[in-house]
Formats: C-alpha cells, structure tokens, sequence
C-alpha cells in the first residue's frame, strides 16, 4: 500500500510539473481586494486544490458526519441493551 501512494505522489508531482511549465503565461486575478499576479499553471494547480478541499468538506459534511452521528448513536443504544438483557433470567 506504501508503494502505491508513492506512485501515486510521483504522478501528481510530475503532473503539477508538467502543467506548470507548459502554461507559463501570466495572468492577473481580481480577488475583490486587490490583484493576484503568477503564471497561468500555478493558477491552474492552485484552483484544482481549492475544488478539491472543497470537494472533500462537501462529502464530509454530508455524508460522513451524519454516519459517525448515526454510529455514535447505534453504539449508545448498543451499550445499553447487553447491561439490561444481562438482568433478565
């Protein structure tokens, strides 16, 4: 599992690599505040990062959180099911 995720770095890296350095032109982003100079890749690297933070906060909120909540209660109710069977013969 180690050597997969390894690869699976190495990939990326090359990747953000390569898109970098064949998308050198320059552009200027208006964020509201100012202006944001850098070349077009690592504009381009920078919002796939941001989509995939994003991404991730998304699925966690909506799927994740309700099946810990779901678990964390089935768990409750599970603890004290066996104390009370215990006391019936």
């Amino acid at each position: 599992m180690r050597v997969i995720r390894f690869l699976a770095a190495i990939v990326c890296l090359a990747f953000g690599a390569v898109l970098g350095a064949l998308n050198r032109q320059a552009v200027s982003i208006d964020v509201g505040f100012g202006h944001v100079a850098s070349n077009l890749g690592i504009v381009m690297l920078a919002c796939l990062l941001v989509g995939v933070i994003v991404g991730g906060m998304a699925i966690s909120a909506s799927v994740v959180w309700p099946l810990r909540r779901r678990l964390a209660n089935a768990q409750k109710q599970g603890s004290s099911e066996p104390s009370s069977a215990k006391e019936i013969p």
